[in-house]
């Protein structure tokens, strides 16, 4: 007899090799897989019921000494077990008291099965202060670049007219459609949106608006949907909506970020964009943690490793952190230097529930993802 490590990464292809029952796969798929869950101000009989409960099924639940005495009336804890634990947990609380119920119906969409095709969001800019500037390009150049982002392997390509790098000032919106308008055009009239989706980087109604009616999908817009005006133009024109999280804005982003816990901050940001976005009619969404805008290392850092956690909304999720300082700050490197650190993370992002990777770096992005694929294919 032998035996020898494997990787779980892909528990059913490994139960379907060993040839198991094809009823059994799917349980045991739900054995193989742990999830942490950070459970915020639960009630103490809350807490209490859910550690028993999760300890009767062999699951487990986190909890500040003095639970038990209800020392506290209201407690932080950390749910941990299988998606077959969550799947009982989320049947078993359903009757239970103290809010339990709510947690029941999260905890039902938290394991949901999500699986999105890996997409490439290629990025074009067309303004002068864009941090990475192989990425900037003027009408002219538009065409050979657009067909050659294609070409490499772009699902979606991101144009931008502004910048939004830390410490940059917001330009008026006439002069960002100016910027843009002999490259949208030059799109529509060459019908290169029938070959790949376009997405618009901005928040600007007037920009928005015009890109949308010459065959754009997607909006990327930064401030998440703080204008209401983004939201009803989006929605007329029934475009996905990509929201993005940035504390403060550009300008002041990233002086002294701070959080009082970076994934449950997010979360609960996010909960309530997404209700906006819906009352205006917006349903087709992603969801972009905006590494980099407005948070520290540490904070880009802790919101890679747990990405997935922000799957339970059961959107795709997008992350950019191309050739950004954050890279520098682990090795030091110029913009230019970083493709490599680039890949890294964005390999990585995918690994923990990415669909849509934001890149200048079309082609090296693609030729790793299907290296990536292709290892994981094995499993």
């Amino acid at each position: 007899m032998q035996t020898y490590k494997i990787s779980i990464n892909d528990a059913k292809k490994l139960f379907t090799q060993l040839n198991c029952d094809k009823g059994g796969i799917n349980i045991l798929s739900k054995k193989a897989k742990l999830h942490t869950l950070y459970i915020k101000q639960m009630h103490v009989g809350a807490a209490n019921i859910l550690k028993q409960d999760a300890l009767s099924i062999g699951a487990d639940l986190a909890v500040p000494t003095g639970v038990i005495t209800a020392k506290e009336k209201y407690v932080d804890g950390i749910l941990l077990g299988t998606t077959k634990h969550f799947e009982l947990l989320a049947r078993k609380e359903l009757a239970q008291p103290f809010g339990l119920k709510d947690l029941a119906k999260s905890l039902k969409e938290y394991i949901k099965e999500n699986n999105y095709k890996t997409k490439i969001m290629g990025v074009l800019n067309a303004n002068e202060d864009s941090f990475f500037k192989d990425s900037r390009f003027c009408s002219k150049q538009a065409s050979q670049k657009i067909e050659s982002m294609i070409e490499d392997g772009a699902n979606i390509i991101d144009i931008g007219a502004v910048s939004s790098r830390p410490g940059s000032l917001p330009v008026e919106p006439k002069v960002e459609l100016e910027r843009l308008k002999d490259i949208v055009d030059t799109i529509y009239e060459n019908k290169y949106y029938e070959k790949v989706d376009f997405s618009i980087d901005s928040y600007e109604p007037l920009v928005i608006d015009y890109v949308l009616n010459k065959g754009f999908k997607i909006v990327n817009d930064i401030t998440g949907l703080a204008n209401d005006e983004v939201c009803k133009i989006s929605a007329s024109y029934n475009a996905q909506v990509v929201i993005m999280h940035m504390q403060n804005d550009p300008k002041v982003m990233q002086e002294n970020p701070e959080y009082e816990n970076i994934i449950l901050d997010l979360d609960a940001y996010f909960k309530n964009q997404i209700q906006k976005a819906k009352s205006f009619g917006i349903n087709d969404i992603v969801l972009d943690v905006g590494i980099g805008f407005g948070k520290t290392l540490e904070h880009n850092l802790t919101l890679l490793n747990d990405l997935e956690h922000f799957k339970h909304f059961g959107y795709e999720l997008l992350i950019g952190a191309s050739r950004k300082s954050m890279i520098d700050m682990i090795t030091p490197s110029s913009i230019e230097q970083r493709l490599p650190g680039t890949l890294a993370i964005h390999l990585e992002s995918i690994k923990n529930g990415a669909s849509i990777i934001r890149c200048h770096d079309v082609k090296e992005h693609h030729q790793a993802i299907k290296v990536q694929e292709a290892i994981n294919s094995i499993n």
